[in-house]
C-alpha cells in the first residue's frame, strides 16, 4: 500500500465535483476538514497518491463511488439512538406539540437526513406509543428525506435484521415490526403514514408547516455558513410552536432569538413566540456582518417593488401605504392609489373581502391565512390566490400596520387536481382488483396505501416522480400475483373436470338405476342404467320433480322411504315395487333409499338405486 498521502488542495474539489456529477450529492457546504479526511482515508486504502489518479478510479469503479458517499456522512443510523434523547421527546416534545393541537388536527413530521430509515421508524413508534396506533394512523404523517437514493431505497423497504435491532426493547419489536424469512420489517399499516422522498437541505426547499422537525447529526457535517443557512431554513419550515430535534454533537446557543430549550441537554428546542412578522423564506435569511450597507432604503424599497408576489401594506389606520409592481399589475391599482384609505378601492372586496381580514390580524396580532381564492382577471383567464395576512409590529411592540400578500397558486392547484383524477382512476383500478378476487386483498391494500402516498405529494413536488415510479413496482406485483391466482384457478378447475368425469363414469358403470334427487324431490343425476331401466333420458330427467316423472314406475308410493331419507342422515330403506320396464313388460323392481349426505354430516337430498328382479 502507498503510504504517500495528498495535501490539501484544489484536488479535493476534482472529487467532490465528480460525487455530484454521478451521483447528485452536493457537499460543497460541508466542513472541508472532515471531508478531506475522508478522501484521503479511502485513498489510502487503494494506494492512490494523487487526487486525480483517484478521481480516474472514481470513473471506473462506481462501487468505490458508493463507498465513499457512505463514507462521508460518518454517522451511523439506528434505531432509537441515544435512547435518553428519545425519551425526552416522547415525554417532553410529543406532549408539547399535542398540547398545541385539537384532538383531530393533523401532526407533520420531517425526517431530514433519515439514512436508511430507521430514525423514520423510530418517530413513528415514539408517537404510537404516546396517542395510540389507531390515532397515529388517522393524525400523523413523517416526511423523511435524504440525497442517498441507495439509502432510500432500503428505507422504503422497511426490513432490517438483528443487528439493526439491536438498541430496541422486545416488546416494541413484537408491537411493531411483523417476522419475515429471517427479518424484521415494519408494520405496513403504520408504514402508510411515512413518505420517503429525495431532498438536499442545502439546495431544496424545506417542507412546510412542520410540528416537529427532526435532524440529528447532520449539521456537524456543514460548515459555519452552511450551517445557518439550513437553521434558518429550518426556522421557516416549523409551524408557531414547533418543535426541532437535533444530534447530541448538535447545539444552538442558550438564548436563541428564534428557538427556545425545550430540553437544552437532549437537543429539544422549541420555535421562539415572536411579534414580529412570520418568519422569513430561506431567499430571505440576511447574514449581519456588523458593517453599514450604503442605500439600504433605496434597496429594501425596489426589493419590495420587484417582489414576484403581489403585496400591498396598509397602516394601522387602514390606509394603503404601499403597493409593490406585481400588485399594481395584477389588480390594477396605481401609486395615485397609495395614501387612500382601502375601503375606498376595489381591491378592499375583490377578488375577497379584505378589510375584515386585515382588521381581524390587526386586532389579534396573528397571521391569517386564506386559501382557495378565485380571481377573474378583466383580461380574460381565472388564477387562484393564497392570501397571507401578516401583523406589522413596531419597536415598541403595537402594531404599525398589516401586510397582505397574494401567492399565485394555480400551477399548484392545477397539480391537486391532475393528481386527484390520477387517484380517482387507481380507486377505480382497486376496485377492479378487488372484485377479481379475494385473495388479492392483500395486494389492493398496497395499491390503496400508493394512492394514499400520492395524496401527501401534491405538497412534495421532488417527490412526485419517485412516488408514481413505486406505485408502478407495484402494479407490477399485483399482476404478477393475479397471473399466479390464474394459474391456481386454471389448475383448480382441471382438477375439478377431472372429478366430475370420475363421477360420471361411476354412475355410468353402475348397471343398477341411480337417480340423486335435492331436498324439493327434484332430480340431480340420471344414470345410464336408470335410462335402461325406463327409457327416459337424462336430459328429460335432471331438472324435474321426480313425482312429475312419467315413467312405468309408481314413484307416487316412494314417499315413505323419500322422505325420512331427507331429515335422518342415518336412515336407509327399501322397498319393492310392480312396475312396467322401457320394453313394456312388468317387472319387479326393488328400490333402495339412502341420505345424500353433506360435508358436515347433515342430509342435504337421496339417493335412490333401483334394481330390477329376476323372477
Amino acid at each position: 500500500m502507498n503510504d504517500r498521502l495528498p495535501t490539501p488542495g484544489p484536488g479535493v474539489e476534482d472529487v467532490l465535483q465528480h460525487l455530484e456529477e454521478a451521483r447528485g450529492s452536493d457537499f460543497t457546504g460541508y466542513e472541508r476538514a472532515g471531508l478531506i479526511r475522508r478522501v484521503r482515508h479511502r485513498m489510502s486504502e487503494l494506494g492512490i497518491g494523487d487526487h486525480a489518479g483517484y478521481v480516474e478510479h472514481l470513473r471506473a469503479d462506481a462501487g468505490e463511488v458508493s463507498a465513499l458517499v457512505d463514507a462521508v456522512p460518518a454517522d451511523v443510523p439506528g434505531f432509537l439512538r441515544d435512547p435518553e434523547a428519545w425519551t425526552s421527546l416522547r415525554e417532553q416534545g410529543v406532549p408539547a406539540i399535542l398540547a398545541e393541537r385539537g384532538p383531530h388536527d393533523p401532526i407533520r413530521v420531517w425526517s431530514a437526513g433519515c439514512a436508511s430509515g430507521e430514525e423514520a421508524y423510530s418517530l413513528a413508534i415514539a408517537f404510537a406509543e404516546v396517542v395510540g396506533i389507531e390515532q397515529f394512523r388517522q393524525r400523523v404523517k413523517i416526511y423523511a428525506t435524504d440525497v442517498d437514493d441507495e439509502a432510500l431505497a432500503k428505507a422504503r423497504l422497511a426490513s432490517y435484521g438483528e443487528r439493526e435491532l439491536r438498541g430496541v426493547p422486545p416488546e416494541l419489536i413484537a408491537r411493531y415490526f411483523e417476522r419475515q424469512n429471517g427479518h424484521h420489517r415494519f408494520r405496513k399499516d403504520l408504514r402508510r403514514s411515512i413518505v420517503f422522498g429525495r431532498n438536499d437541505l442545502e439546495q431544496d426547499a424545506p417542507i412546510s408547516r412542520l410540528d416537529l422537525l427532526v435532524c440529528r447529526n447532520t449539521l456537524t457535517y456543514l460548515d459555519q455558513r452552511t450551517r445557518s443557512e439550513v437553521l434558518g431554513r429550518f426556522h421557516f419550515a416549523l409551524a408557531p410552536g414547533g418543535v426541532l430535534f437535533l444530534g447530541k454533537a448538535e447545539a444552538l446557543p442558550h438564548h436563541s432569538p428564534v428557538f427556545d430549550p425545550l430540553d437544552h441537554e437532549r437537543r429539544l428546542f422549541r420555535k421562539a413566540p415572536t411579534g414580529s412578522p412570520p418568519a422569513r423564506s430561506p431567499s430571505e435569511v440576511v447574514h449581519h456582518r456588523g458593517v453599514n450597507v450604503g442605500g439600504i432604503d433605496a434597496l429594501e424599497e425596489q426589493a419590495f417593488s420587484s417582489s414576484p408576489v403581489a403585496q400591498v401594506v396598509v397602516t394601522a389606520d387602514g390606509v394603503v401605504a404601499l403597493v409593490n409592481g406585481q400588485a399594481e399589475t395584477l389588480f390594477e391599482v396605481s401609486a395615485e392609489d397609495v395614501g387612500q384609505p382601502l375601503r375606498d378601492l376595489e381591491l378592499s372586496y375583490r377578488p375577497i373581502e379584505l378589510r375584515g381580514y386585515v382588521e381581524q390580524a390587526r386586532l389579534e396580532r396573528k397571521s391569517l391565512r386564506v386559501k382557495d381564492v378565485e380571481w377573474l382577471r378583466n383580461t380574460g383567464g381565472a388564477l387562484w390566490l393564497e392570501v397571507h395576512v401578516d401583523p406589522l409590529i413596531g419597536a415598541d411592540d403595537t402594531v404599525i400596520g398589516v401586510a397582505v400578500a397574494f401567492h399565485d397558486v394555480t400551477a399548484a392547484r392545477k397539480l391537486v387536481e391532475e393528481l386527484a383524477f390520477t387517484k380517482r382512476q387507481l380507486e377505480a383500478a382497486y376496485g377492479e382488483l378487488q372484485s377479481t378476487n379475494e385473495e388479492t386483498e392483500t395486494t389492493n391494500e398496497e395499491l390503496q396505501s400508493t394512492v394514499e402516498e400520492l395524496e401527501t405529494t401534491s405538497e412534495e413536488f421532488q417527490s412526485t416522480n419517485e412516488e408514481l415510479e413505486t406505485m408502478n413496482e407495484e402494479l407490477h406485483s399485483t399482476n404478477d400475483e393475479l397471473q399466479t391466482i390464474n394459474d391456481v384457478l386454471r389448475e383448480r378447475s382441471s382438477e375439478l373436470d377431472r372429478v366430475n368425469g370420475f363421477l360420471e363414469s361411476v354412475l355410468t358403470s353402475l348397471r343398477a338405476g341411480v337417480v340423486v334427487l335435492d331436498p324439493q324431490l327434484r332430480v340431480l343425476a340420471w344414470n345410464r342404467g336408470a335410462e335402461d331401466l325406463w327409457g327416459l333420458r337424462r336430459e328429460e330427467a335432471e331438472g324435474e320433480h321426480l313425482l312429475n316423472l312419467d315413467i312405468g314406475l309408481p314413484v307416487a308410493d316412494l314417499r315413505p322411504v323419500v322422505r325420512p331419507a331427507l331429515s335422518d342422515p342415518a336412515f336407509s330403506g327399501e322397498v319393492e315395487l310392480t312396475a312396467v320396464n322401457r320394453r313394456g313388460r312388468t317387472v319387479l323392481v326393488r328400490v333402495v333409499c339412502t341420505p345424500l349426505r353433506r360435508g358436515g354430516g347433515g342430509p342435504a337430498g337421496a339417493i335412490l338405486v333401483m334394481e330390477q328382479r329376476r323372477g
